[in-house]
Formats: C-alpha cells, sequence, structure tokens
C-alpha cells in the first residue's frame, strides 16, 4: 500500500491530493481563483492529513507537477513537495503537467493536444495518441489557422486546456475537437504518479528543477 501525495500548480488551480496506490484517491482540495498558491497551498496539504487521519510518517512519496505553466506557481509547487521529500527522506516524483491534461480526455481514437495558455496568441502543448505515447515534444508556438495542420488532416484532433479558448478562434477544421473547462488537477496526476513510483521513476530531490519551457523574464513594474 503506498501514500502518494499530489501537488499541482502550474496554473490558476491549486490542487493536491492525496491517493492510496494510485487508483482511491482519498481526498482532493483544490482553488482556481486566481493565484491563490502561497496562502493556499500549505493550509491544504494539512488540511488532506487531518481530514484522511494518514499521517505524514505513512507517505510513500510526493509528486508535483513539473510544468511547463506558470514559473511562480511551479517553484512553489516544487519548492513545496522536495521540502516534504527531504523531512521524510522519501522519493520526489515529477508529472507532466500536459499529460495530466491528457488523460481527462476520453476517446478511443486520434490524437490529443493538451495546451496551456502563454502570452498573446502562444500556447504550450504536445501531441499524445490515444494510448498517451508521446507523438509530438512539447513546444512553444504562436497560434495561426495553419497550426497543427499535419495532424488535423489525419483524423479526428481533441484540445484541451486553458489554451482551447483562443485556439478555437483560428482553427475551424471539421476534425478538431475542442474540450473547454479543463483545468491540470491532482485528481489526475494520483493515477500517473503511481506509475512511476511503482518502476522507480524518481527524481533528485536536491537537483531537481521545474520545466518551465522558457527562462523567466522579470519585467519593470508600471509606474
Amino acid at each position: 500500500m503506498a501514500y502518494i501525495l499530489n501537488i499541482e500548480t502550474s496554473t490558476t488551480n491549486c490542487s493536491v491530493s492525496l491517493a492510496k496506490d494510485g487508483k482511491n484517491v482519498l481526498i482532493l482540495e483544490d482553488n482556481s481563483e486566481n493565484y491563490s498558491h502561497a496562502e493556499r497551498l500549505h493550509v491544504f496539504i494539512q488540511e488532506l492529513f487531518e481530514k484522511t487521519g494518514v499521517s505524514k510518517s505513512e507517505l510513500a512519496a510526493v509528486a508535483v507537477s513539473k510544468g511547463p505553466g506558470s514559473y511562480t506557481g511551479l517553484r512553489i509547487g516544487v519548492s513545496t513537495a522536495k521540502g516534504i521529500c527531504y523531512a521524510l527522506n522519501i522519493p520526489l516524483i515529477a508529472v507532466s503537467t500536459l499529460k495530466v491534461l491528457a488523460v481527462q480526455v476520453e476517446n478511443s481514437e486520434g490524437l490529443i493536444i493538451p495546451m496551456l495558455d502563454a502570452r498573446r496568441m502562444e500556447v504550450y502543448s504536445t501531441v499524445f495518441d490515444s494510448d498517451l505515447n508521446e507523438v509530438r515534444e512539447i513546444q512553444a508556438e504562436v497560434l495561426d489557422e495553419n497550426s497543427f495542420s499535419n495532424y488535423l488532416t489525419q483524423g479526428p484532433v481533441y484540445f484541451i486546456g486553458n489554451g482551447v479558448q483562443k485556439t478555437k478562434t483560428v482553427i475551424k477544421h471539421s476534425n478538431a475537437h475542442f474540450i473547454e473547462g479543463k483545468m491540470p488537477s491532482a485528481r489526475e496526476m494520483a493515477a500517473l504518479s503511481f506509475k512511476e513510483y511503482k518502476i522507480g521513476n524518481t527524481e533528485d530531490v536536491a537537483y531537481f528543477e521545474p520545466y518551465y519551457l522558457k527562462d523567466f523574464i522579470a519585467l519593470k513594474p508600471k509606474s
């Protein structure tokens, strides 16, 4: 029996779950109102243990969504996960944020393109087949009417994530299916993190860094 704490903070959704053996999500706490990670994350984690009666010493590992996504959100989530792992001397597991989105698509055929909103008309995306095998690596790209055309001509393509709203304004192909209102969540992380735990795919707690995809650029505050 393995209890894994899952932490997802790559978007506005601050989400944590406690799962047993990857199948049984005992409890989920999340809030998608703005970026409240710094205020809510540690409170949510404490509430998980209080409400379930599971103690921190029973944790087998901590899993964190590794990105891409919000620079600040990822830093908060990863720092928290690493601190817990270090204190309890347990493994750290990293899960692709885009795969956490992709598993929310229920389809038997076609491709899945999870995407996260970036600046202006840009998105961070990757491409999976229906078995969640990666067809194309993660990229940052500016959307236009020809985006993903090579995949759309092959058959159904399911777009999911907070980048969908602006994607549907430029892509009008009949094979494009848009799934709105979905965010990366610690609920969907449970099965993915347990799979990594079983095969021993863990990270170095001291040196692991989130996958930002792009370097962080600090902007001067407006006067």
